[in-house]
This record gives C-alpha cells, structure tokens and sequence, in this order.
C-alpha cells in the first residue's frame, strides 16, 4: 500500500492523496474512518473528500459509493490499482487535517483510505517536497512525524514506512516552519516541535521540563529497566494557538494544542532568565505528562474491545474510567514527582478536581462506567443539560484512582505498603509482556489487586465505578495528612447556574433541583434584571438591570426573594426566585494538615 500525499492547493487547504495498491481484490472495496482512536465520538471524516478517480492498467476504472465512508472500486484483481482523491483541511485541532501557506497537519484517519483485506500489510507514506514548499508557502517546510524514515531528505519530506493500516493512522504529521529541539530520556530519543510560538518563547525550558517528566514516567512504569519501555523514539508535537487546550495520544507521539500564552518564555528584559512559572505553563506541563502516560496506559494497556479498532462504527467500553480517569490521576502527580510543582500546587489542582465532580449533578445518576460506555453520545456531544445527565470519566475516574491508591496505602500488606503503583506496574505485567499484547478487563483489575492485598475489591467497585454515591474522598485525605475546609461556593454555584457574560447575564445550564431549576430558568434564557420586594426608599428603587451576575448581589441586599426579570425566545418573562443561603453548596479547600505524610503519599 502506497500513498502519496502532497499540497494540491495551499490556499484551499486541500491535500491530494494518490494511493497505489498492488494486489487489489476484484471489485476492491476501501473506507475511510468514521472515527479515530483517543476521541469517542463519530467525526464522519468522509464528508471531506472530493473527486475520488482511479485507473488500472492505464485505464479509467469506476468508483461507487456504497455508503458514507465506503466506495467500490470496479477492478480486477491482482494488477496495480491506482486512486487519486483530494481532502479538504481546514479544522485547527488535534483530531481531523489543516493545510494553509504556514502549516500542514493531518492524523491518517483524515487522509488515508484504508483497503478492504488488506489492513496488515505494509503501508508506505510519501510526503512530496516540491509540493508543500510552492510560491505559496511562507517559508521552507520541516517535517515531524513518529513514522519510521524509509528515504527522506534533510528536512523529513520523503518516503515513511508503517507495519499496517493501525500504525500509519496512528502516526500524525506535522509540517512546516515549526521549532524544533530534542533530547534523551533514559537514553530514547525524544522531539518536540513547536508551531506557533512567539519570540519570547523558551524552548530550552520546555525540553528540560519535558524531559523530567518522561524519565519519570519511563521510571514508573520499568525502572531501571530502559530497555522494556514500548517506544525507542518519541515526538511532541505542539500547536500554538491563540485560544484552544488539548491534546491525543499515540503510540510514539502525540499532538497537542494550546493558548501561546501558556508557553515557557524568557523575562521582558530580554535576558536569558527564565520567568516565573505560570498557571498555564503548569497546565501544559500537565498536558504533556496526560498524553506520554497514555503511551502505555491505552495505547499498550488498553481496554479488551480495543484489542482491534473497527474504524467504520463506534467501538463501546466500559473502562475509560480506567484509561483516561487513571491517567488525568498520574498526570499531575507525575508533575510533583518530578520536582515541577510542590506539595502545595498539587493540592490546589486535586482540589479542582474534586469541586469539578462534586459541582456536576449528573454524578448522582450516571456511573463512571456508564459514562464511558456513553462517551460517544455524551461526553463528546455535550448540551447545556449534560451536567445534569453524566459525570465526566476523566473528572470522576481520576478520584477513583485517588480513592484506590489511598485505601491502598491505608492497607498495606504485612508491614509492606501497597500502592496504585504497584497495581498499574502489575497490570503491565500481566498484560503486556511476553506472549501478551495488551488487552485489559475490569476483572484483570480486581484479580491484580486480590494478589497484591490478599482480599477482594468487588465492593469498592461496585461502590466507586458502578456506582453514584459520592466517593469517600474526605476520610481517606484524613489519614494521609489533608484535611478539608467547606467554604461558601462561588455565586453561580450557589444558584444552581452556568452563565456567560457580555453586558448582559446569559444562561448557559441550570444545575437540577438548584434554585434557579425550582424558579424556572432554562438554558437561552437572558437574565436582564430583577425586582427586589419590600420598602424602598426614593434612593433605592425596586427593580435593577443586571450586567453581570454578581450585580444580584449588590441590587438583592439581605432579600430573600427576588422576581427575576428574563428574556426567552423575545419574550419578557418574571420568575419569582428564593435565594439561597450563603452557605449553600459549599466548595472543598483542601489543607495540608501532616506534611510527612502527604509526601510519604505523594513521593515514589
């Protein structure tokens, strides 16, 4: 399988692909994903292509399509076949192709038609040169990609070779004028290119920062075992934007995106100094230690529905609670453990979590588990009623990990403490090596954490993951040094709101059986004022415009009941609204009580 990928017009972002297969079927069938691995939700990348022709033996051959991803191609079979297509790119995320005179990015799920029968066979990419640095390019083109290099010239651009269809879309590209540095951790060879940055970026920081965090994932999960690590090479690639946070796993890379802002960069005095580190430099830095651990926890270690993706439908799992809720857990803490935050940061962040659950009502009624069935339907189609309906498997499950490591560490096994470590490093041992390739089941889970402890887990599980009963957070933070303050919630919570502001108050989504639910507000309603019963003074009048919402506040004074004024679908509307007590649905603070113990928990 041949495809030759190359710029068929910069300024229509469109790429054209011609892919060669050598042995085709007769009447060969070829789809493209509907779908791709790491993002549950049906992208029908389809919809992107156009003009798809092909010839055989120097003749036109017809192409029909079956259906919205699949076509049949009317040849015979063994001699060469030949498809020519062009796809459009213009979608600036992690997950679909870009193309314009500054940038070129695409994951193989955009462009590449996989072949009917023939998925495991050799795949070939062929990048061509000449095409990406036309007139219209703003400068000569780099070319970053996790592929392996069959023949390439000094700048990437040539010929890729990957072992099957899997491992050619799980290797996205990156071209362009992009930054580009490296380093070694624990002896692989890691890349990491930038797109996007200003001139005050740091790069060099970002290496060494990076480079922390891979020895100490890579640390994690071998030792001093370098030589079992599952990837002998590694690229970062990173796009920076002025507004977007993300990022997708694969096998040996990852492509991220981010706020430029939250670069590393040097002081305004020009110096080599680097400046201070920033809320959004910590959270990158946290995006980069998500998706390297994903590099063994999903990509390796991997749910059993996923031993092979079928690319044409949604493929169902109930253990994203594990895979991306453990990995948002090990995310921050591997931070910590590698000395790029302190005790006090972490905590700031696991509290944010934790308000992040406790905050969403859908917790109360959809499992972990049931979310991650449901990703494809409700965690990426969200609404302004999704609070309502699911709990986040990143959010929730990543309390689950902390819920198990702490009870874990509590346990303890004659005299020897036991610790969700231990329980990831067995679980990669039991899965992933010798004549196993990595599928995982709840069971290999519970049955790891029976040998570990000596008793079973099923309880906790049922509890914790099938369950909807808050986890049990606060005792088990007791014993390992934090204890938790309740603090008043901010305003919006209090009321049972989500609102956007810009000269006026505009409801997002009403939290079920909040205040603002038993008044009647409803998502799309602009909240314009409110009147305030009672004796007034000729200073002081009844009703007020509201601008933002914490003019209620300052209008309402020690009422406690309000007529809001909103406007629905045009339509001036009064609700009479009982406010709710200072103290209602109050936030966690988490306070570092035993030092010595926290670090105990929090170190190796």
């Amino acid at each position: 399988m041949h495809y030759r990928i190359e710029a068929a017009d910069l300024h229509a972002h469109l790429y054209g692909v011609t892919l060669t297969i050598e042995h085709p079927a007769a009447n060969q069938l070829v789809s493209l994903p509907v779908w791709i691995a790491g993002s549950y939700m049906v992208r029908e990348f389809a919809k992107q292509i156009t003009g798809i022709s092909a010839r055989q033996a120097k003749r036109n051959v017809a192409v029909h399509q079956l259906d919205k991803a699949t076509w049949a191609v009317d040849c015979e079979a063994g001699k060469p076949l030949t498809l020519h297509y062009q796809v459009h790119a213009h979608d600036d995320s992690v997950r679909t192709a870009w193309l314009t005179t500054q940038r070129g990015f695409f994951n193989g799920t955009s462009l590449c038609l996989q072949v009917e029968a023939q998925a495991d066979v050799p795949h070939q990419l062929e990048l061509v040169a000449n095409s990406f640095n036309a007139s219209g390019a703003a400068s000569k083109w780099q070319v970053a990609t996790g592929l392996s290099p069959v023949k390439t010239d000094r700048q990437g651009f040539g010929t890729y070779v990957a072992a099957n269809y899997d491992e050619l879309v799980d290797c996205p590209v990156e071209m362009g004028a992009f930054w580009s540095g490296s380093f070694k951790a624990c002896g692989i060879e890691h890349r990491f290119v930038v797109a996007g940055a200003t001139p005050a970026f740091d790069g060099e920081r970002l290496l060494r920062d990076s480079q922390k965090i891979c020895e100490t994932a890579i640390r994690f999960w071998h030792g001093k075992k370098h030589s079992a690590t599952p990837h002998k090479n590694y690229v970062f690639m990173l796009n920076a934007v002025a507004d977007g946070y993300g990022g997708l796993e694969h096998r040996n890379s990852t492509a991220l995106i981010c706020n430029r802002a939250y670069l590393p960069r040097y002081s305004n005095d020009g110096s080599a100094k680097d400046v201070k580190q920033s809320d959004g430099y910590t959270t990158l830095l946290g995006l980069i230690s998500h998706e390297y651990f994903h590099t063994w926890n999903v990509k390796r270690l991997r749910p059993a529905e996923f031993a092979r993706y079928d690319y044409r439908q949604e493929n169902y799992t109930e253990l994203l609670w594990f895979f991306e809720g453990f990995t948002s857990y090990y995310d921050d803490l591997l931070l910590r453990r590698a000395g790029l935050i302190d005790d006090a940061q972490y905590l700031k962040l696991l509290n944010k979590t934790i308000n992040q659950v406790l905050q969403t009502p859908g917790r109360e009624v959809h499992s972990v588990a049931q979310s991650s069935f449901e990703a494809w339907t409700k965690y990426y189609r969200q609404d302004a009623n999704s609070p309502n309906l699911t709990v986040s498997y990143y959010t929730k499950g990543a309390l689950v990990a902390l819920c198990l490591d702490l009870a874990l560490r509590q346990h303890g096994v004659k005299n020897h403490s036991v610790s969700l470590d231990d329980v990831m490093r067995a679980l990669w041992a039991r899965c992933c090596t010798g004549k196993h390739n990595g599928p995982m089941t709840e069971a290999d889970v519970l049955a790891v954490l029976k040998e570990l402890t000596g008793r079973s887990w099923t309880a906790e599980f049922k509890a914790w993951v099938h369950g909807t009963r808050d986890l049990p957070l606060e005792k088990l933070l007791a014993h390992h040094g934090v204890n938790v303050q309740h603090d008043p919630a901010q305003l919006a919570q209090r009321l049972g709101l989500r609102v956007a502001e810009d000269h006026s108050v505009q409801i997002k989504t009403v939290l079920h059986s909040s205040a603002a639910h038993k008044a009647g507000f409803a998502p799309g309603d602009e909240w314009l004022g409110l009147e305030v019963a009672g004796k007034t003074t000729s200073q002081a009048p009844s009703a007020w415009r509201l601008k933002k919402l914490d003019d209620l506040t300052l209008y309402a004074g020690t009422a406690k009941k309000v007529t809001a004024l909103i406007s629905r679908d045009r339509q001036l509307l009064r609700l009479n609204f009982a406010l709710p007590d200072a103290k209602a649905n109050s936030t966690w603070r988490l306070v570092l009580d035993n030092p010595k113990l926290v670090a105990r928990w929090l170190s190796l």
